[in-house]
């Protein structure tokens, strides 16, 4: 016999308000709500037609649906929720849509700057055009490699140089030869040496030797230095002109250099350009091609090493390397849309972009055609879609994407200048313009500590998509997953479900969303307990998935997670953990925890005891003294002193020391779900009254005595349930729940067997009035019109053992006052 159909002993029956009822234990048909498919005819899944978009995301939707056709400045879109793959692929699919209707980007291409190779020029072209000039340039390079030494080397060229140089050495070859006869018709010889042109006394067409001229008479000899002095200052001349003649005739070869240049490339030049002439920016580029080719036709002409020595120092790579072009973004690839990129690793290199570089001569340089697009580049114009949780990681790209947002255009960054170690040759990129939508992924929390540490957030993110976690339950929502879960199985091209597995999943839709009124839409977590159940189906040879294949998967899932749950079960059940599930005992009582542990929850009794002296009014909480407890923990325990003080401390201060510990907890304790538990401990240790330990308790509690609604309702009743059946079923064994919790009884079948069977009991509480009276047998009593608790009562007991404290603690500070030395002279 149950133990609340025992008599209530010591009730008044005059004086006093009536006592609230005894709540009776739950019904077994509200412990599990089973699947309503009666409207939905099929007999398995592939008669039902899939699912088309998202199940139960309306405002989701709507939010993404504004962040994509809102083109202003600012609505970027940050998608929020727990089922951020089911989320992230329908914001994609989204994405893909509505960039079929977005206007196609341009094509980035970076050039060479002939006159700051530092500063690489970007310049945009429809989309499509940029690989065929980047092929034309490739062309037109080629082309020129072949025509040029070509032109150079013909005969027509080689004459007009060789004119050139043999009107230079003839000129100078007259000059020094009407000096050689000037001199020869003084007696003096014109000498070319190592050193350069030496006049010497000559004499019949001989030099004279140094001691011969010594010989001379001095008259003589001063005669003849005198015309060497004079003729030395017109060779002197002559070799003065030299330089300026040698320059002239640099010049004359340029200039004949160039006509031939710019003859062999204007037709090049000008093939290119009548493709492209509609873009301004490249007719400018390819004018400065011209000019470029025309000042260094030699690269064309020497050999390659030759050529690399002739081009930009320090500048990796051959020579023709000059008028390449980078094709840094294609939109060719989107096949006609918008581009919708999704950045996986965010650094801010991969973000922005990069300048590399390459080692050579044991420096590293670069040049412009090592720029490397960021993700930023390559979605400018469409979407970007990126995890918050991961860009926050990565130092500087947050920020990075800030910068990028609010001046609307993409500048390559590179982080050892950011933080001061540049040490590279490098280059600055001409920045580009930046056009796209940012989409952001991350859970509530992220975006709430997002929001409340960084105000830009709400600049740059003005749209929030927060996806639902669960839906309504409803014949039509089940008939709407029971789809879903067809469209699951053909995406996944995994065997068919037959109607009543599809039932049972149902219902584990509605435990995961521990609520019996609502299912989950955790579609990630719905699909592996899918493709788990065709698994064993297909090793039972089945040709669709059914209600056992799906129930075996879901008790696998459980067993797989269970070494700790049976380790701990099995200390209860050899006693080294101490929790009673029979008998009654003073201040102590069951209370009720979840433990998560591999993807799995499951409920586990802990026992929790309280004792009680007389004090200055304060209820220590252990836990919180070592550091144990959690705030939440400590603040449901606080809450013990205020209903205390509230039912107990009316006319006089409240004299009672409580310590209250959950015993043998070796771990953190954070929650307040056992508050309740802990308040029927408090009040037991103080009247001395009995609780019973065949009942388990879980539930917070509020100031005035409500009971309050937790979490984890399901995995707590069926944690003390399994120690309960493991000692055996007495009948009078049970949980005490909230009454708000008993909407959210999803409870396992063998649970809802045993209560229908009158083996174990849920007893719905809504006031600490109730479960007192269910764990000891009392009434919890209720103030008369004397303002005194019935005789009996639970309350009275309390009452009573407050105020003998009270006066124990009066009786000492009497005593305390009597032998004081102020008051035997008087001085009090």
């Amino acid at each position: 016999m149950p133990e609340t159909d025992l008599p209530l002993a010591g009730l008044p029956s005059a004086g006093h308000p009536e006592q609230p009822a005894l709540p009776a234990p739950v019904a077994a048909a509200e412990l599990r709500r089973p699947a309503d498919l009666s409207g939905l005819a099929f007999d398995t899944t592939d008669d039902l037609e899939p699912l088309e978009g998202l199940v139960g995301q309306r405002r989701a939707l709507d939010a993404l649906e504004v962040a994509t056709r809102l083109e202003r400045t600012g609505f970027n879109l940050f998608v929020v929720g727990s089922n951020e793959r089911i989320a992230r692929e329908a914001v994609i699919s989204t994405l893909k849509s509505a960039a079929r209707e977005r206007a196609k980007p341009v094509d980035w291409i970076y050039v060479n700057n002939f006159k700051e190779p530092h500063k690489p020029i970007a310049i945009a072209l429809p989309a499509g055009r940029a690989p065929a000039f980047q092929g034309a340039m490739r062309t037109l390079v080629e082309d020129l490699k072949a025509a040029l030494p070509a032109v150079f080397q013909s005969e027509e060229y080689q004459a007009q140089r060789a004119a050139i140089d043999e009107a230079y050495q003839q000129k100078q070859a007259e000059l020094f030869s009407n000096l050689q006869k000037k001199a020869t018709a003084q007696n003096i010889a014109l000498l070319r040496t190592p050193m350069g042109f030496a006049l010497v006394p000559a004499r019949e067409g001989k030099v004279v030797p140094p001691d011969e001229f010594n010989a001379l008479p001095q008259e003589e000899r001063e005669a003849i230095q005198k015309v060497v002095k004079q003729l030395e200052e017109e060779l002197e001349r002559i070799v003065r002109q030299i330089p300026r003649w040698e320059k002239d005739r640099r010049d004359e070869i340029k200039r004949l250099n160039g006509d031939t240049t710019q003859a062999t490339v204007d037709p090049q030049i000008n093939e290119v350009l009548a493709d492209y002439s509609d873009l301004p920016q490249i007719v400018d580029y390819m004018e400065a091609v011209r000019a470029d080719l025309v000042d260094n036709v030699a690269i064309f002409i020497l050999k390659d090493e030759e050529a690399s020595s002739e081009s930009e120092p320090m500048m990796p790579g051959s020579a023709y390397d000059r008028y390449r072009v980078n094709l840094f973004v294609s939109q060719a690839e989107h096949d006609g849309a918008a581009p919708v990129i999704e950045e996986l690793h965010p650094t801010l290199s991969n973000l922005t972009g990069r300048v590399e570089h390459i080692a050579s001569q044991g420096v590293l340089v670069t040049n412009f055609g090592l720029i490397k697009a960021g993700a930023l580049h390559r979605a400018n114009g469409g979407f970007l879609v990126l995890d918050a949780r991961a860009l926050l990681s990565e130092a500087f790209s947050w920020t990075a994407l800030k910068r990028a947002l609010r001046r609307g255009t993409i500048v390559i960054e590179d982080i050892n200048r950011l933080i001061g170690l540049t040490s590279t040759i490098s280059l600055e990129p001409a920045p580009i313009p930046l056009d796209l939508k940012v989409i952001l992924f991350g859970d509530r929390l992220i975006h709430f500590l997002l929001a409340m540490l960084d105000p830009e957030l709400e600049e740059h993110f003005k749209i929030v998509a927060d996806f639902e976690d669960d839906m309504e339950r409803s014949a039509d929502s089940e008939a709407l997953l029971v789809r879903l879960f067809a469209t699951i199985l053909r995406r996944e091209k995994l065997r068919t479900m037959e109607r009543d597995a599809a039932a049972l999943l149902i219902e584990q839709a509605a435990r995961m969303a521990e609520n019996a009124r609502k299912l989950s839409l955790s579609a990630d977590q719905l699909r592996d307990i899918l493709a788990e159940a065709d698994h064993y189906a297909g090793l039972g040879g089945r040709t669709a998935i059914t209600r056992a294949d799906l129930q075996k998967a879901l008790d696998q899932r459980i067993d797989r997670a269970s070494r700790i749950r049976e380790r701990l079960q099995e200390q209860i059940l050899r006693e080294v953990a101490l929790i009673d599930t029979d008998g009654a005992c003073v201040g102590q009582i069951n209370g009720l925890s979840v433990l998560q542990l591999a993807g799995q929850s499951f409920g586990r009794p802990s026992r929790i005891t309280c004792s009680v002296r007389p004090g200055a009014g304060k209820v220590v909480d252990i836990e919180r003294e070592v550091e144990l407890g959690g705030p939440l923990h400590s603040k449901g325990v606080m809450i013990l002193s205020g209903f205390l003080a509230g039912r107990f401390a009316l006319d006089a201060p409240m004299s009672l020391q409580a310590s209250l510990v959950f015993e043998q907890s070796y771990a953190g304790v954070e929650g307040d779900s056992a508050s309740s538990a802990e308040l029927y401990a408090l009040l037991s240790a103080i009247a001395g009254v009995p609780l019973r330990q065949d009942l388990a308790v879980t539930g917070s509690v509020n100031q005035h005595g409500e009971v309050q609604a937790i979490g984890g309702v399901n995995d707590k009743i069926e944690g003390f349930f399994d120690v309960c059946a493991a000692r055996g079923l007495t009948g009078r064994q049970g949980v005490l729940i909230p009454k708000s919790n008993v909407q959210h009884l999803m409870l396992r079948q063998d649970v809802v067997e045993a209560c229908a069977a009158g083996g174990f009991a849920v007893y719905p509480v809504a006031s600490i009035d109730q479960g007192l009276a269910l764990l000891t047998g009392l009434p919890a009593g209720g103030r008369g019109a004397d303002g005194a608790y019935p005789e009996g009562s639970v309350y009275r007991l309390v009452e009573d053992r407050l105020r003998a404290f009270a006066e124990i603690r009066r009786s000492l500070a009497r005593q305390d006052s009597l032998s004081s030395p102020n008051d035997k002279n008087g001085e009090s």
